[in-house]
């Protein structure tokens, strides 16, 4: 697999915490990484290669296009769901957190049902 790439539970805490605050939002374990779901539909995943670690998530239409082109250091496409529009988002390289909250968002948006991302703009 290329270098051993250390631990990182700052990030992983940090993009848990990021996907479990959505409603009704859950981990589940696949593939032997944590994935955030929705009803059962994957919104996000993390990811660890010989890269680092990296979330993928869904993203609106010409995102992906836009953001890799514009920095391809830190977001690419990701294997087996990137023809799909989803992002790759490099996690160990200084991310910009408040990047990576609206592009889980932006994917929660897209999988959730719209009553429950109607809730995101309720009132706290």
């Amino acid at each position: 697999m290329g270098r051993d790439v250390p631990p990182q539970p700052e990030n992983e805490r940090r993009l848990r915490e990021i996907c479990l605050a959505l409603p009704e939002a859950t981990e589940e374990e696949t593939w032997g990484a944590p994935t955030y779901r929705v009803r059962g539909k994957i919104f996000a995943m993390q990811r660890t290669d010989e890269r680092g670690l990296s979330m993928w998530c869904k993203a609106p239409p010409g995102v992906q296009e836009l953001l890799v082109n514009a920095e391809p250091e830190r977001y690419f496409v990701p294997p087996y769901v990137g023809h799909h529009g989803w992002i790759g988002v490099r996690l160990d390289n200084g991310a910009d957190w408040d990047d990576v909250e609206d592009l889980i968002t932006d994917s929660y948006h897209l999988t959730a049902p719209k009553r429950l991302v109607a809730r995101l703009s309720e009132p706290a």
